[in-house]
Protein backbone atom coordinates (compact mmCIF):
# COMPACT_ATOMS: atom_id res chain seq x y z
CA UNK A 1 0.00 0.00 0.00
CA UNK A 2 1.30 3.40 -1.05
CA UNK A 3 0.87 4.81 2.69
CA UNK A 4 2.93 1.66 4.50
CA UNK A 5 6.33 3.22 3.25
CA UNK A 6 6.01 6.35 3.92
CA UNK A 7 4.11 6.07 7.83
CA UNK A 8 7.54 4.10 8.20
CA UNK A 9 9.55 6.94 7.30
CA UNK A 10 7.92 9.93 8.60
CA UNK A 11 5.99 8.20 11.75
CA UNK A 12 5.56 11.02 13.80
CA UNK A 13 5.42 13.49 11.43
CA UNK A 14 2.23 15.07 9.87
CA UNK A 15 0.52 13.21 7.52
CA UNK A 16 -2.69 15.51 7.14
CA UNK A 17 -4.66 18.81 8.72
CA UNK A 18 -7.87 17.94 8.59
CA UNK A 19 -11.23 19.92 8.07
CA UNK A 20 -11.25 21.31 11.90
CA UNK A 21 -7.48 21.47 11.97
CA UNK A 22 -6.72 18.37 13.76
CA UNK A 23 -3.57 16.82 13.02
CA UNK A 24 -2.99 13.59 12.05
CA UNK A 25 0.15 11.71 12.04
CA UNK A 26 1.77 8.74 10.03
CA UNK A 27 1.37 6.65 12.51
CA UNK A 28 -1.87 7.41 13.34
CA UNK A 29 -3.17 7.55 9.92
CA UNK A 30 -1.83 3.63 9.50
CA UNK A 31 -3.73 2.76 12.88
CA UNK A 32 -6.61 4.11 12.20
CA UNK A 33 -6.48 2.33 8.61
CA UNK A 34 -5.44 -0.67 9.94
CA UNK A 35 -8.77 0.03 11.80
CA UNK A 36 -11.24 0.47 9.18
CA UNK A 37 -10.00 -2.54 7.53
CA UNK A 38 -11.09 -4.17 10.59
CA UNK A 39 -14.23 -2.86 10.04
CA UNK A 40 -14.83 -3.55 6.68
CA UNK A 41 -13.62 -6.68 7.52
CA UNK A 42 -16.55 -7.27 10.06
CA UNK A 43 -19.16 -6.11 6.82
CA UNK A 44 -17.73 -9.10 4.61
CA UNK A 45 -15.82 -7.20 2.56
CA UNK A 46 -13.54 -9.24 0.69
CA UNK A 47 -11.12 -8.64 -2.60
CA UNK A 48 -13.11 -7.45 -5.71
CA UNK A 49 -16.12 -6.18 -3.52
CA UNK A 50 -16.90 -2.09 -4.11
CA UNK A 51 -16.33 0.06 -1.43
CA UNK A 52 -18.60 3.94 -2.21
CA UNK A 53 -17.93 6.51 -0.41
CA UNK A 54 -20.51 9.36 -0.94
CA UNK A 55 -18.67 12.80 1.22
CA UNK A 56 -17.08 15.41 1.25
CA UNK A 57 -13.08 15.79 2.33
CA UNK A 58 -11.84 14.53 5.56
CA UNK A 59 -9.30 12.27 7.16
CA UNK A 60 -11.69 9.70 7.53
CA UNK A 61 -12.27 9.60 3.84
CA UNK A 62 -8.37 8.82 3.57
CA UNK A 63 -9.30 5.68 6.05
CA UNK A 64 -12.11 4.17 4.34
CA UNK A 65 -9.87 4.66 1.25
CA UNK A 66 -6.83 2.74 2.45
CA UNK A 67 -9.09 0.46 4.39
CA UNK A 68 -10.86 -0.89 1.45
CA UNK A 69 -7.60 -1.18 -0.57
CA UNK A 70 -5.50 -3.01 2.00
CA UNK A 71 -8.50 -5.75 1.46
CA UNK A 72 -7.83 -5.65 -1.82
CA UNK A 73 -11.74 -4.41 -2.37
CA UNK A 74 -12.27 -1.70 -5.41
CA UNK A 75 -12.96 2.07 -3.97
CA UNK A 76 -16.12 3.98 -5.63
CA UNK A 77 -15.58 7.68 -4.72
CA UNK A 78 -19.13 9.25 -5.54
CA UNK A 79 -19.93 12.76 -6.56
CA UNK A 80 -21.58 14.02 -3.67
CA UNK A 81 -23.37 16.54 -5.49
CA UNK A 82 -25.25 14.16 -7.63
CA UNK A 83 -29.63 14.33 -7.79
CA UNK A 84 -31.17 11.35 -7.01
CA UNK A 85 -31.09 10.09 -10.01
CA UNK A 86 -27.38 9.88 -10.76
CA UNK A 87 -26.76 9.05 -6.85
CA UNK A 88 -28.66 6.01 -7.82
CA UNK A 89 -26.98 5.38 -10.50
CA UNK A 90 -23.40 5.14 -9.11
CA UNK A 91 -25.03 2.85 -6.42
CA UNK A 92 -26.89 0.23 -8.43
CA UNK A 93 -23.99 0.31 -11.30
CA UNK A 94 -21.21 -0.06 -9.02
CA UNK A 95 -23.15 -2.76 -7.56
CA UNK A 96 -21.60 -0.75 -3.92
CA UNK A 97 -21.04 -3.41 -0.85
CA UNK A 98 -20.93 -0.93 1.74
CA UNK A 99 -21.46 2.56 1.57
CA UNK A 100 -19.95 5.19 4.06
CA UNK A 101 -21.88 8.97 3.27
CA UNK A 102 -23.00 11.56 5.69
CA UNK A 103 -26.03 11.93 7.45
CA UNK A 104 -27.22 14.83 4.97
CA UNK A 105 -27.53 12.62 2.13
CA UNK A 106 -29.51 8.75 3.88
CA UNK A 107 -32.96 10.01 3.22
CA UNK A 108 -31.58 9.94 -0.75
CA UNK A 109 -29.55 6.88 -0.18
CA UNK A 110 -32.36 5.24 1.25
CA UNK A 111 -34.23 6.24 -1.17
CA UNK A 112 -32.86 4.55 -4.03
CA UNK A 113 -30.92 2.01 -2.10
CA UNK A 114 -30.45 -1.53 -4.37
CA UNK A 115 -30.31 -4.94 -2.54
CA UNK A 116 -26.82 -5.08 -3.87
CA UNK A 117 -26.01 -2.35 -1.04
CA UNK A 118 -25.97 -4.18 2.68
CA UNK A 119 -24.28 -2.03 4.64
CA UNK A 120 -24.62 2.07 5.41
CA UNK A 121 -22.45 4.09 7.49
CA UNK A 122 -21.84 7.37 8.61
CA UNK A 123 -18.86 9.67 8.95
CA UNK A 124 -20.84 11.82 11.33
CA UNK A 125 -22.45 9.03 12.70
CA UNK A 126 -21.66 5.62 13.41
CA UNK A 127 -18.57 5.53 11.51
CA UNK A 128 -16.38 6.63 14.18
CA UNK A 129 -17.36 4.40 17.31
CA UNK A 130 -17.98 1.36 15.21
CA UNK A 131 -13.76 2.37 13.81
CA UNK A 132 -12.44 2.35 17.19
CA UNK A 133 -14.20 -0.72 18.50
CA UNK A 134 -13.28 -2.71 15.62
CA UNK A 135 -10.25 -5.51 16.12
CA UNK A 136 -7.14 -3.96 13.46
CA UNK A 137 -6.26 -5.79 10.78
CA UNK A 138 -2.25 -5.08 9.91
CA UNK A 139 -1.91 -7.37 7.27
CA UNK A 140 -2.29 -6.09 3.27
CA UNK A 141 -3.87 -8.23 0.89
CA UNK A 142 -1.46 -9.30 -2.03
CA UNK A 143 -3.16 -7.94 -5.37
CA UNK A 144 -1.58 -7.92 -8.59
CA UNK A 145 -1.18 -5.00 -10.88
CA UNK A 146 -3.90 -6.01 -13.21
CA UNK A 147 -6.45 -5.97 -10.22
CA UNK A 148 -9.31 -3.16 -9.91
CA UNK A 149 -7.86 -0.49 -7.86
CA UNK A 150 -11.09 2.13 -7.98
CA UNK A 151 -13.68 2.95 -10.02
CA UNK A 152 -13.83 6.90 -10.85
CA UNK A 153 -17.19 8.17 -12.51
CA UNK A 154 -16.71 10.58 -15.17
CA UNK A 155 -18.84 13.88 -15.15
CA UNK A 156 -21.61 12.85 -16.80
CA UNK A 157 -21.66 15.92 -18.84
CA UNK A 158 -22.94 14.06 -22.21
CA UNK A 159 -24.71 10.77 -20.34
CA UNK A 160 -24.99 9.12 -17.37
CA UNK A 161 -21.61 8.80 -15.39
CA UNK A 162 -19.39 5.83 -17.02
CA UNK A 163 -17.07 3.91 -14.49
CA UNK A 164 -13.55 4.11 -15.50
CA UNK A 165 -11.54 1.17 -14.45
CA UNK A 166 -8.59 1.79 -13.00
CA UNK A 167 -6.04 -1.35 -11.97
CA UNK A 168 -3.66 -0.80 -9.38
CA UNK A 169 -0.60 -0.96 -11.61
CA UNK A 170 -1.78 2.22 -12.78
CA UNK A 171 -2.32 4.11 -10.05
CA UNK A 172 0.65 2.87 -8.26
CA UNK A 173 3.20 3.26 -11.23
CA UNK A 174 1.82 6.58 -11.68
CA UNK A 175 1.46 7.85 -8.16
CA UNK A 176 5.68 6.59 -7.49
CA UNK A 177 7.05 7.55 -11.07
CA UNK A 178 5.80 11.42 -10.35
CA UNK A 179 7.37 11.95 -6.98
CA UNK A 180 10.16 10.14 -4.86
CA UNK A 181 9.33 8.51 -2.07
CA UNK A 182 9.03 10.37 1.98
CA UNK A 183 12.48 10.16 3.26
CA UNK A 184 12.03 12.22 6.53
CA UNK A 185 12.34 15.85 5.40
CA UNK A 186 10.15 19.14 5.13
CA UNK A 187 8.43 18.89 1.59
CA UNK A 188 6.08 21.35 2.57
CA UNK A 189 2.16 21.55 2.78
CA UNK A 190 -0.54 20.95 0.00
CA UNK A 191 -3.79 22.32 -0.18
CA UNK A 192 -6.52 20.35 -1.14
CA UNK A 193 -9.63 22.47 -2.07
CA UNK A 194 -11.01 19.82 -5.17
CA UNK A 195 -13.05 16.49 -4.25
CA UNK A 196 -11.28 13.43 -3.59
CA UNK A 197 -14.01 11.85 -6.42
CA UNK A 198 -12.31 13.32 -8.94
CA UNK A 199 -9.00 11.90 -10.57
CA UNK A 200 -6.99 14.90 -10.09
CA UNK A 201 -8.07 15.75 -5.71
CA UNK A 202 -7.37 11.80 -5.30
CA UNK A 203 -3.78 11.38 -7.71
CA UNK A 204 -2.77 14.93 -6.03
CA UNK A 205 -3.45 13.80 -2.39
CA UNK A 206 -1.75 10.41 -2.83
CA UNK A 207 1.30 11.82 -4.85
CA UNK A 208 1.92 14.26 -1.55
CA UNK A 209 1.35 11.24 0.88
CA UNK A 210 3.99 9.15 -0.19
CA UNK A 211 6.73 12.34 -0.75
CA UNK A 212 5.93 12.80 2.46
CA UNK A 213 4.21 16.74 1.94
CA UNK A 214 1.50 17.70 4.59
CA UNK A 215 -2.15 17.48 2.96
CA UNK A 216 -3.96 20.02 4.62
CA UNK A 217 -7.59 19.73 4.00
CA UNK A 218 -11.04 21.54 2.89
CA UNK A 219 -14.35 20.27 3.14
CA UNK A 220 -15.08 21.84 -0.46
CA UNK A 221 -13.58 25.07 -2.17
CA UNK A 222 -14.36 28.58 -1.24
CA UNK A 223 -12.40 31.43 -1.97
CA UNK A 224 -12.02 32.60 1.84
CA UNK A 225 -11.18 29.40 2.87
CA UNK A 226 -8.76 28.83 0.36
CA UNK A 227 -7.17 32.21 0.98
CA UNK A 228 -7.31 31.47 4.93
CA UNK A 229 -6.07 28.11 5.13
CA UNK A 230 -2.65 29.51 2.73
CA UNK A 231 -1.92 31.68 5.09
CA UNK A 232 -2.66 29.38 8.29
CA UNK A 233 -0.82 27.01 7.15
CA UNK A 234 1.99 28.31 4.89
CA UNK A 235 0.54 26.43 2.29
CA UNK A 236 3.78 25.71 -0.54
CA UNK A 237 1.98 23.33 -3.32
CA UNK A 238 -1.87 23.63 -3.82
CA UNK A 239 -4.26 22.41 -7.10
CA UNK A 240 -6.60 24.37 -8.56
CA UNK A 241 -9.29 23.99 -11.40
CA UNK A 242 -9.70 27.20 -14.26
CA UNK A 243 -13.49 28.48 -12.08
CA UNK A 244 -11.26 27.79 -8.93
CA UNK A 245 -8.61 30.69 -9.99
CA UNK A 246 -11.26 33.07 -11.74
CA UNK A 247 -12.90 33.11 -8.63
CA UNK A 248 -9.99 33.87 -6.79
CA UNK A 249 -8.78 36.77 -8.97
CA UNK A 250 -12.50 38.24 -8.27
CA UNK A 251 -11.96 38.35 -4.89
CA UNK A 252 -11.23 41.60 -3.94
CA UNK A 253 -9.30 39.63 -0.27
CA UNK A 254 -6.97 38.56 -2.54
CA UNK A 255 -4.97 41.81 -2.88
CA UNK A 256 -4.55 41.83 1.24
CA UNK A 257 -4.17 38.16 1.37
CA UNK A 258 -0.26 36.62 2.70
CA UNK A 259 0.58 34.28 -0.25
CA UNK A 260 4.68 34.37 0.11
CA UNK A 261 4.56 31.05 1.45
CA UNK A 262 3.09 29.52 -2.04
CA UNK A 263 5.70 28.22 -4.23
CA UNK A 264 3.65 26.01 -6.84
CA UNK A 265 0.17 25.80 -8.46
CA UNK A 266 -0.60 23.51 -10.62
CA UNK A 267 -4.27 24.00 -12.64
CA UNK A 268 -5.92 21.67 -14.55
CA UNK A 269 -9.00 19.33 -14.46
CA UNK A 270 -11.21 21.95 -16.99
CA UNK A 271 -10.00 24.61 -20.05
CA UNK A 272 -8.41 27.40 -18.86
CA UNK A 273 -9.25 30.93 -20.62
CA UNK A 274 -5.73 32.24 -21.40
CA UNK A 275 -6.54 35.37 -20.27
CA UNK A 276 -7.26 33.79 -16.64
CA UNK A 277 -4.54 32.65 -16.24
CA UNK A 278 -2.15 35.56 -17.79
CA UNK A 279 -4.19 37.28 -14.58
CA UNK A 280 -2.70 34.83 -12.02
CA UNK A 281 0.96 35.17 -13.42
CA UNK A 282 0.22 39.28 -12.68
CA UNK A 283 -1.58 38.60 -9.25
CA UNK A 284 -0.01 35.80 -7.95
CA UNK A 285 3.34 36.49 -6.27
CA UNK A 286 6.58 36.13 -8.87
CA UNK A 287 7.79 33.35 -6.28
CA UNK A 288 4.96 31.28 -7.62
CA UNK A 289 5.79 28.33 -10.05
CA UNK A 290 2.52 27.78 -12.30
CA UNK A 291 2.02 25.07 -14.67
CA UNK A 292 -1.10 23.01 -16.36
CA UNK A 293 -2.14 19.44 -15.94
CA UNK A 294 -3.83 17.94 -18.59
CA UNK A 295 -5.32 14.36 -18.14
CA UNK A 296 -8.37 11.81 -18.31
CA UNK A 297 -9.63 9.68 -16.04
CA UNK A 298 -9.53 7.13 -18.28
CA UNK A 299 -5.47 8.18 -18.70
CA UNK A 300 -5.28 7.94 -14.78
CA UNK A 301 -5.06 11.24 -14.44
CA UNK A 302 -2.32 13.73 -16.01
CA UNK A 303 -0.34 12.74 -19.55
CA UNK A 304 0.83 16.35 -20.19
CA UNK A 305 2.45 19.44 -18.44
CA UNK A 306 2.85 23.20 -19.44
CA UNK A 307 5.35 23.78 -16.92
CA UNK A 308 6.66 27.23 -14.80
CA UNK A 309 8.99 28.04 -17.57
CA UNK A 310 6.58 28.42 -20.08
CA UNK A 311 4.42 30.10 -17.22
CA UNK A 312 7.31 32.87 -16.62
CA UNK A 313 6.08 35.03 -19.80
CA UNK A 314 8.50 38.03 -18.34
CA UNK A 315 11.33 36.11 -18.77
CA UNK A 316 13.42 35.56 -22.36
CA UNK A 317 14.32 37.41 -25.86
CA UNK A 318 11.30 39.13 -26.98
CA UNK A 319 10.65 35.92 -29.45
CA UNK A 320 11.10 33.82 -26.51
CA UNK A 321 7.94 36.01 -24.92
CA UNK A 322 5.93 36.14 -27.68
CA UNK A 323 6.14 32.02 -28.28
CA UNK A 324 5.14 31.72 -23.61
CA UNK A 325 2.81 33.98 -24.67
CA UNK A 326 1.39 31.73 -27.62
CA UNK A 327 2.14 28.61 -25.16
CA UNK A 328 -0.07 29.72 -22.43
CA UNK A 329 -2.97 28.17 -25.11
CA UNK A 330 -1.52 25.35 -24.98
CA UNK A 331 -1.99 22.04 -22.38
CA UNK A 332 1.99 21.55 -23.15
CA UNK A 333 3.86 18.65 -23.88
CA UNK A 334 3.41 14.52 -23.14
CA UNK A 335 5.42 12.79 -20.07
CA UNK A 336 7.77 10.44 -20.90
CA UNK A 337 5.38 7.39 -20.29
CA UNK A 338 2.69 8.88 -23.10
CA UNK A 339 2.41 8.59 -26.70
CA UNK A 340 0.73 10.91 -28.94
CA UNK A 341 -0.49 11.06 -32.22
CA UNK A 342 -3.25 13.19 -33.63
CA UNK A 343 -5.65 11.49 -36.36
CA UNK A 344 -8.07 12.60 -39.21
CA UNK A 345 -11.50 10.75 -39.17
CA UNK A 346 -9.89 7.95 -40.74
CA UNK A 347 -7.81 7.13 -38.23
CA UNK A 348 -4.62 8.35 -40.17
CA UNK A 349 -2.03 10.25 -38.15
CA UNK A 350 -1.36 13.97 -39.30
CA UNK A 351 1.53 16.10 -39.31
CA UNK A 352 2.13 19.18 -37.19
CA UNK A 353 -0.36 22.19 -37.06
CA UNK A 354 -3.07 20.01 -38.44
CA UNK A 355 -6.18 19.77 -36.51
CA UNK A 356 -7.45 16.34 -35.54
CA UNK A 357 -8.39 14.06 -32.33
CA UNK A 358 -6.00 13.50 -29.66
CA UNK A 359 -5.11 9.98 -29.50
CA UNK A 360 -2.70 8.62 -26.31
CA UNK A 361 -1.20 5.19 -25.50
CA UNK A 362 0.07 4.69 -22.21
CA UNK A 363 0.09 1.64 -19.21
CA UNK A 364 -1.94 3.97 -17.37
CA UNK A 365 -5.08 3.70 -19.55
CA UNK A 366 -7.81 2.73 -17.77
CA UNK A 367 -9.27 -1.08 -18.14
CA UNK A 368 -12.35 -0.15 -19.73
CA UNK A 369 -16.28 1.18 -18.49
CA UNK A 370 -17.42 -0.84 -15.77
CA UNK A 371 -20.37 -2.61 -17.46
CA UNK A 372 -19.98 -1.54 -20.81
CA UNK A 373 -17.77 -2.78 -23.31
CA UNK A 374 -19.64 -1.74 -26.20
CA UNK A 375 -18.16 2.04 -25.49
CA UNK A 376 -15.19 0.58 -24.19
CA UNK A 377 -14.46 -0.43 -27.83
CA UNK A 378 -15.11 2.86 -29.17
CA UNK A 379 -12.35 4.73 -26.38
CA UNK A 380 -9.93 2.25 -26.29
CA UNK A 381 -8.63 0.39 -29.58
CA UNK A 382 -7.32 -2.88 -30.10
CA UNK A 383 -3.65 -1.06 -30.07
CA UNK A 384 -4.08 0.28 -26.77
CA UNK A 385 -4.52 4.04 -28.19
CA UNK A 386 -7.26 5.77 -26.18
CA UNK A 387 -9.43 8.15 -28.17
CA UNK A 388 -9.99 10.79 -25.90
CA UNK A 389 -12.86 12.68 -27.99
CA UNK A 390 -10.27 16.03 -27.42
CA UNK A 391 -9.61 18.21 -31.01
CA UNK A 392 -6.53 19.31 -31.28
CA UNK A 393 -2.69 19.80 -32.63
CA UNK A 394 0.41 19.39 -32.04
CA UNK A 395 2.85 22.52 -33.36
CA UNK A 396 6.53 21.94 -34.38
CA UNK A 397 7.90 21.78 -30.86
CA UNK A 398 5.42 19.21 -30.08
CA UNK A 399 3.28 21.53 -27.59
CA UNK A 400 -0.50 20.31 -27.53
CA UNK A 401 -3.26 22.75 -28.60
CA UNK A 402 -6.60 21.90 -28.10
CA UNK A 403 -9.86 23.56 -29.52
CA UNK A 404 -12.95 21.52 -27.94
CA UNK A 405 -14.51 17.91 -27.95
CA UNK A 406 -15.67 16.39 -30.96
CA UNK A 407 -19.17 16.78 -30.51
CA UNK A 408 -19.26 20.44 -29.15
CA UNK A 409 -17.91 21.69 -33.04
CA UNK A 410 -20.49 24.02 -33.98
CA UNK A 411 -20.99 23.80 -38.59
CA UNK A 412 -22.25 26.60 -39.54
CA UNK A 413 -22.83 26.85 -43.27
CA UNK A 414 -20.69 23.70 -43.44
CA UNK A 415 -18.03 25.80 -41.75
CA UNK A 416 -16.64 24.50 -38.18
CA UNK A 417 -16.22 26.90 -35.84
CA UNK A 418 -15.10 25.23 -32.25
CA UNK A 419 -16.58 26.93 -29.30
CA UNK A 420 -13.62 27.37 -27.45
CA UNK A 421 -12.07 29.56 -29.96
CA UNK A 422 -15.04 31.78 -29.76
CA UNK A 423 -15.16 31.46 -25.83
CA UNK A 424 -11.33 32.52 -25.96
CA UNK A 425 -12.46 35.85 -27.04
CA UNK A 426 -15.39 36.36 -24.95
CA UNK A 427 -13.03 35.92 -21.92
CA UNK A 428 -10.86 38.70 -22.75
CA UNK A 429 -13.44 41.04 -22.54
CA UNK A 430 -12.28 42.49 -18.37
CA UNK A 431 -16.91 42.47 -18.02
CA UNK A 432 -16.62 38.63 -18.56
CA UNK A 433 -16.59 36.15 -15.46
CA UNK A 434 -17.80 32.93 -17.49
CA UNK A 435 -18.32 32.50 -21.01
CA UNK A 436 -19.90 29.41 -23.48
CA UNK A 437 -20.72 28.85 -26.66
CA UNK A 438 -23.18 26.73 -28.34
CA UNK A 439 -24.98 25.64 -31.80
CA UNK A 440 -28.15 26.28 -31.71
CA UNK A 441 -30.30 24.51 -34.89
CA UNK A 442 -31.18 26.19 -37.65
CA UNK A 443 -32.93 25.74 -40.91
CA UNK A 444 -30.87 28.00 -42.91
CA UNK A 445 -27.41 27.17 -41.61
CA UNK A 446 -27.88 24.23 -39.52
CA UNK A 447 -26.68 26.24 -36.65
CA UNK A 448 -26.17 29.29 -35.54
CA UNK A 449 -23.75 30.92 -33.10
CA UNK A 450 -25.04 31.85 -29.65
CA UNK A 451 -22.97 32.80 -26.62
CA UNK A 452 -23.97 32.38 -22.73
CA UNK A 453 -22.13 34.56 -20.48
CA UNK A 454 -21.79 35.84 -17.16
CA UNK A 455 -20.89 39.57 -16.76
CA UNK A 456 -19.80 41.84 -13.92
CA UNK A 457 -23.42 43.48 -12.13
CA UNK A 458 -24.10 46.46 -14.04
CA UNK A 459 -22.59 45.44 -17.60
CA UNK A 460 -24.71 45.31 -21.06
CA UNK A 461 -23.49 43.36 -23.52
CA UNK A 462 -22.87 45.84 -26.23
CA UNK A 463 -19.56 46.82 -25.51
CA UNK A 464 -18.86 42.89 -25.57
CA UNK A 465 -20.84 42.45 -28.87
CA UNK A 466 -18.60 44.85 -30.45
CA UNK A 467 -15.34 43.34 -28.97
CA UNK A 468 -16.54 40.53 -30.55
CA UNK A 469 -17.10 42.09 -34.16
CA UNK A 470 -13.43 43.25 -34.24
CA UNK A 471 -11.84 39.62 -32.98
CA UNK A 472 -13.93 37.37 -35.03
CA UNK A 473 -14.48 36.26 -38.50
CA UNK A 474 -17.75 37.30 -39.29
CA UNK A 475 -18.85 33.61 -39.44
CA UNK A 476 -17.57 32.24 -35.96
CA UNK A 477 -19.06 35.54 -34.02
CA UNK A 478 -22.37 34.78 -32.02
CA UNK A 479 -25.55 36.26 -33.57
CA UNK A 480 -26.85 36.19 -29.53
CA UNK A 481 -25.14 37.31 -26.37
CA UNK A 482 -27.53 35.97 -23.79
CA UNK A 483 -27.08 36.71 -20.26
CA UNK A 484 -27.20 34.30 -17.43
CA UNK A 485 -26.64 34.62 -13.58
CA UNK A 486 -24.41 31.08 -13.63
CA UNK A 487 -23.58 28.38 -16.11
CA UNK A 488 -24.37 24.42 -15.30
CA UNK A 489 -20.92 23.27 -14.68
CA UNK A 490 -19.69 20.26 -13.11
CA UNK A 491 -17.73 20.44 -9.13
CA UNK A 492 -14.47 20.86 -11.10
CA UNK A 493 -15.76 23.71 -13.62
CA UNK A 494 -16.59 21.92 -16.71
CA UNK A 495 -19.13 23.23 -18.74
CA UNK A 496 -22.28 21.00 -18.80
CA UNK A 497 -23.47 21.47 -22.68
CA UNK A 498 -26.39 19.34 -22.70
CA UNK A 499 -27.52 21.09 -19.67
CA UNK A 500 -26.62 24.76 -21.32
CA UNK A 501 -28.53 24.21 -24.65
CA UNK A 502 -31.95 23.76 -23.72
CA UNK A 503 -31.69 26.92 -21.50
CA UNK A 504 -30.13 28.69 -24.71
CA UNK A 505 -33.27 27.29 -26.72
CA UNK A 506 -35.73 28.62 -24.00
CA UNK A 507 -34.59 32.20 -24.23
CA UNK A 508 -34.28 32.29 -27.65
CA UNK A 509 -38.17 30.56 -28.07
Amino acid sequence: MLLDLPSMICFDQTAVIDVDGTEVSYGDLRAAVAQAEGLLASLGVTAGDRVGILGTNRVAFLEVLFGALSLGATVVPMNYRAGKDEAAHLIADSGTKVLVTESRYVSMVESVRPASLEHVLLFDGDYPERRNAAEPVEDIEDVEDDALCTLLYTSGTTSLPKGVMLKNGAITGYIMGTNECADGEDHGRMLLAAPLYHVAGLTSTLIALFSGRVVVMLPQFETAAWLGAVQQHRITHAFLVPTMVARLLDDPALADADLSSLEAVTYGAAPMPPSVIRRAIDVFPRTVSFSQSYGQTETTATVAVLDPDDHRIWEGSPAEQEAKMRRLRSVGKVLDDVEIQICDEDGNPVGPNTPGEVWLRTFRAMDGYWGNQEKTRVTVDGSGWVHTGDLGFLDEDDYLFLSGRHGDMIIRGGENIAPDEVEAVLYEHPDVIEAAVVGVPDETWGERVIAAVVLRPGVGTDAVASYVRDHLASFKRPEEILVFEELPRTSTGKLVRRDLLPLVEERLA
